[in-house]
């Protein structure tokens, strides 16, 4: 393929993940829709926690699949599924069994979506800068992340919650589009990748919980300062708190775009391990601060070693793994990741509610510096020239 048109179509995978993505967050809003069925806040939990679950679930399997059958064609067929599916919401006169299934539905569209996505654009950018591309694919869904319910309350507050769905069908339609004209790269003689067990028992038990624990951990971590730093700033004083997720959005973004290709050119774990004790030492800050600048600031500081650390990370799996197994390994990241803030929440609530958010950030923090240390020293090197 022409270096031309492999420019070409990296940049339409972008604006695909990008308008997936768009449509995935509009439906960050859906709770306020089924706030007029008057459900109790379990079930409202219930039928968005589902999504998540479906996806974290799936992702594996279907990496797997993914790797045999290519990346384009699976993004074609979950875009479409989707397609298939949101119109149904137009349907949904409860917060009950109906609404669950069909989210249930779309998160196992969007997990399968997701890593055959960036599976494509990983296919689509240089090989010896595979952390850069991932870093640049993760700053597309930080901006449609950014952007997505933004504009989800404004088409609600002019077209309803039937608007709502409707324009993620637009999105999803747009996203189709744009892989539907990606010439994907041949891929005839390309190493044919081992099924999902032969390739699991070719490691140490030992190794794969190493590898894996560190994936959950910074999950867990990344959770711990989503999840609770909104409560943690009003218990603080903190009338605006925005601030804190647009200093960290602005950082993981720049971050990605700026140096995202630091560990393709010094190694792996050159970036892994700094990255990880710079977010350990903020969680510390964070627990320790008691200005609004110094709020901020921590902001952008976990921001930035979010920025590093995801594509850095993502990539050692894919070096473990073998290129050939490129979205096996990005969809068992991205649950193992998912699996981390998941348990990680009612943990640091159990923390919080028993010692304060202060203490909470302290136990986060250490947690990650101490498994950081372990995996230093007992994860395996890997080649970036797999």
């Amino acid at each position: 393929m022409k270096d031309g048109y492999k420019k070409r179509d990296f940049w339409l995978s972008l604006l695909a993940l990008f308008f997936a993505f768009l449509s995935h967050t509009l439906f960050y809003l859906f709770p306020l829709f089924l706030e007029q069925f008057q459900p109790s806040k379990t079930r409202v939990g219930l039928i968005m926690g589902v999504y998540s679950l479906t996806a974290i679930l799936i992702r594996p399997f279907f990496g797997r699949i993914i790797d045999e059958w290519g990346p384009k064609r699976l993004t074609v067929y979950s875009l479409a599924a989707m397609f298939v599916f949101v119109p149904w919401f137009h349907l949904v006169h409860s917060a009950g069994l109906f609404a669950f299934l069909l989210r249930a539905l779309m998160g196992a569209g969007w997990g399968i979506c997701m890593v055959a996505i960036m599976a494509l654009c990983s296919d689509l950018a240089p090989r010896d800068r595979l952390a850069y591309s991932l870093g640049v694919i993760g700053a597309s869904g930080i901006v449609a992340g950014a952007i997505g319910p933004v504009f989800g309350e404004e088409v609600v507050r002019y077209a309803g919650f039937p608007g709502l769905f409707n324009t993620s069908l637009v999105f999803l339609a747009v996203a189709a589009a744009c892989v539907w004209a990606i010439r994907e790269p041949s891929r005839a003689g390309r190493k044919s990748g081992l099924p999902t067990i032969l390739l699991l028992r070719k490691y140490p038990l030992i190794t794969l919980a190493i590898i894996a624990l560190m994936m959950v951990i910074h999950g867990a971590a990344r959770g711990s300062v989503i999840n609770f730093i909104v409560l943690f700033g009003k218990s603080a004083g903190f009338d605006r708190v925005a601030p804190f997720f647009l200093t960290f959005s602005a950082a993981a973004v720049l971050t990605r775009l700026g140096i995202g290709d630091v560990s393709d050119r010094y190694g792996r774990m050159r970036v892994i391990l700094p990255s990880a004790l710079l977010i350990g030492g903020n969680l510390f800050w964070i627990a320790g601060m008691q200005s609004y600048t110094s709020f901020v600031v921590c902001g952008f500081v976990a921001g930035l070693g979010q920025g590093l650390i995801f594509p850095a990370l993502s990539a050692y799996l894919i070096d473990f793994l073998g290129h050939e197994h490129k979205a096996f390994a990005l969809g068992l990241y991205m649950s193992l990741f998912d699996a981390g803030m998941g348990l990680g929440s009612p943990l640091f609530g159990w923390i919080s509610d028993t010692a304060g958010y202060r203490t909470m950030y302290v136990v986060a923090g250490m947690l990650l510096i101490v498994y950081t240390v372990i995996f230093a020293f007992k994860s395996p090197a890997v080649s970036t020239k797999k």
